[in-house]
């Protein structure tokens, strides 16, 4: 029997929401071989969090937990030693985990050890070792069929809704560690960000702004206007490029994809790498002053107007609304 191996992350204690997305595509992945779910948990000490992944089921048969002091905090060295363990240890016929950031640098480390084929941002599952993923920065969609006894795939958050609890409970196994080695690599610090807004790859609603912006204080207005909707603010490359904003705000094909239920693209002329990374988008609303720019070919609405007239009108309505629903 096919198994099918999904690794996941954890944050404080509980799954990390990033990682429902990998889930929901080796749920498909499992469906389409007729084969076992095992989700895999990482660290240090995870038996609390495992036992409440267990409970939620997820349509898994296991969940697997690889535990070793050299786990947390997380390297990817250590981590493809524990993953190649339960790997092996399961025979897994597939592995795999959504496309964070993490599992870009872990996974295909994996893939290389063990000698196994792996395809990465996957956009949809089309058979047992079949795989559906953009090409091109987005301008073509091609569909690949691995071969082997084993294969590995990441999931584009973008494309896979979130996996909801359900099923039986799953059982709790532990796998065995041995050899986990950081091979020198240390962790000096952890920066963690704190901010009142979602994060920009779970928000319902993202306000990016682009290169016609001009300077990083000008993004002061999109941030009213961001904090007023409830969602999180993003940037094209070239706005990170050249220094507005973080580079941890871009939005595209070289950083993060983003698929809320709300875009609203301002001054972003709509370059292909841009456009790779928030075209899954539900609805998106473009507003630039040049009427020929590529980003209304996509946007559902398109306000032809200078950021620095739309904007600070948006910004009104939107507060004269939200006053209104209060006074009511």
């Amino acid at each position: 029997m096919s198994k099918v191996l999904v690794v996941l992350e954890c944050k404080n204690g509980k799954l990390d929401p990033a990682s429902l997305p990998g889930i929901t595509a080796g749920q498909k992945l499992a469906a389409a071989s007729g084969g076992e779910l095992h989700l895999l948990v990482v660290g240090a000490a995870v038996e609390a969090v495992a036992s409440l992944i267990a409970e939620a089921g997820f349509g898994a048969k296991f969940i697997q937990t690889a535990q070793h002091p050299d786990l947390d905090p997380p390297t990817a060295e250590a981590w493809s030693d524990a993953i190649v363990t339960a790997v092996q240890t399961i025979g897994a016929t597939s592995f795999g985990g959504t496309a964070t950031s993490r599992m870009r640098d872990v996974l295909p480390r994996v893939a290389a050890r063990l000698d196994a084929p792996l395809v990465t941002e996957v956009t949809g599952v089309t058979g047992p070792s079949s795989f559906r993923r953009e090409i091109s920065a987005g301008r073509a969609i091609v569909e690949l069929a691995l071969d082997g006894p084993l294969i590995g795939f990441t999931a584009r958050a973008s494309d896979f809704e979130s996996a909801v609890p359900g099923g039986a409970p799953a059982k709790v196994q532990n796998i065995p560690l041995q050899g986990i080695s950081r091979r020198g690599t240390a962790v000096l610090s952890l920066e963690r960000t704190a901010s009142s807004r979602p994060a920009l790859t779970e928000a319902d609603i993202v306000v990016s702004g682009g290169r016609g912006m001009r300077e990083g204080k000008n993004f002061a207005v999109l941030e009213r206007l961001t904090d007023l909707l409830g969602g999180a603010l993003g940037a094209s490359r070239a706005a990170t490029d050249a220094g507005m904003v973080p580079a941890d705000l871009q939005v595209g094909q070289t950083g993060k994809v983003v698929a809320p239920k709300l875009y609203i693209a301002v001054a972003i002329s709509g370059a292909i790498q841009h456009l790779a990374g928030m075209k899954g988008s539900k609805t998106i609303v473009a507003i630039n002053r040049d009427a020929e720019a590529p980003i209304f070919q996509i946007a559902d609405y398109g306000l032809v107007a200078k950021w620095e007239d739309a904007i600070p009108k948006l910004t009104s309505l939107v507060e004269a609304h939200k006053g209104a629903h209060k006074g009511g």
